[in-house]
């Protein structure tokens, strides 16, 4: 009898380790994404509801702390396949081979349509009764709603949010800037290109043109009317659609790209950075998209990762 209340013990202990999933330990590689990306969080909480910490639980497991070739190549961090999707697309193997995933051209764009995609779909309407603190109630939601296949899918959020406590950005009050990273400018400018104050923005020259950054939810329109630029003129000098909303401190060019870097970038290549596209390299450095293309032939081919060396000049 002993032996046979061993065995059930033993089967229940095994039983429950399966249920609550693998024990997840703290790593400096997810505190670094949780630390990048949590302004980006709790703003779309504070716009669609979505509890912070679900939506960074989510991007740091579907990204692999931003590292996967999704996230690397296409700023895909959720793992969004295709659906009814009409903007740039990427092949990945999934669940099946050479699935449909969605690409972006910014990790924000990513952020906000994980955002959209939640919110515009009925099987996840339920989720939205839930209070925003609530996490382990949006954790089993999302999984009984089909948003991943793994059955241990809500354990393996809910213990990244306890283990990283990220249910304190639940109750966020406000946002502090999202800072997207910027090209080092180490030539010293000369009195062309000292920065000028116009009262509405700094204007900035870099690479034989002039820049201006954006504030979070402006459009082209916005800033066309400060430069009296056409905002058609703008779009196209930064290869975006004319409506696309800009996020906090994005570059955007007042006049046509250049063909490459400055000279003294001529044996230095930028390194890639996690979640960066060939998209935001060209941004930095004030460079057409497709003359940085042709450039990097080999790598656009393969698939850029991070850490790879990117010509710019």
């Amino acid at each position: 009898m002993k032996r046979y209340i061993l065995i059930v013990l033993t089967f229940a202990v095994c039983l429950c380790s399966t249920i609550a999933g693998p024990t997840i330990r703290w790593n400096q590689t997810y505190q670094n994404y949780f630390d990048k990306y949590k302004n980006l969080a709790i703003k779309e909480m504070q716009r669609y509801g979505i509890p912070a910490s679900i939506t960074l639980a989510q991007g740091v497991l579907e990204s692999g702390a931003g590292q996967s070739k999704l996230a690397i190549v296409a700023n895909n961090h959720f793992g969004i396949k295709c659906h009814d999707w009409t903007g740039r697309t990427i092949s990945h193997d999934d669940d099946l081979t050479g699935e449909c995933f969605r690409a972006y051209d910014t990790v924000l764009d990513s952020f906000e349509d994980h955002s959209k995609f939640l919110s515009g779909r009925k099987r996840y309407n339920c989720l939205f009764n839930l209070s925003k603190y609530d996490y382990r109630g949006w954790a089993h939601g999302l999984k009984r709603a089909g948003y991943a296949t793994n059955p241990q899918y809500a354990y393996k959020l809910i213990e990244i949010i306890e283990v990283y406590k990220l249910y304190q950005y639940d109750n966020a009050k406000f946002v502090e800037p999202f800072e997207p990273t910027r090209p080092e400018i180490t030539k010293k400018p000369t009195s062309k290109q000292n920065m000028l104050n116009t009262g509405l923005r700094n204007f900035r020259a870099f690479n034989e043109n002039c820049y201006v950054t954006a504030h979070a939810g402006d459009t082209y329109k916005d800033i066309a009317k400060e430069v009296n630029i056409s905002e058609k003129k703008l779009a196209k000098y930064n290869e975006q659609d004319i409506d696309k909303r800009l996020y906090e401190g994005e570059i955007v060019w007042l006049r046509k790209k250049q063909k490459h870097a400055p000279s003294e970038y001529r044996n230095r290549p930028h390194i890639v950075q996690p979640s960066e596209s060939l998209y935001d390299i060209s941004q930095k450095y004030g460079i057409r998209l497709k003359n940085l293309i042709k450039m990097n032939k080999k790598l656009v081919k393969r698939g850029i990762c991070t850490n790879d060396k990117i010509r710019l000049y």
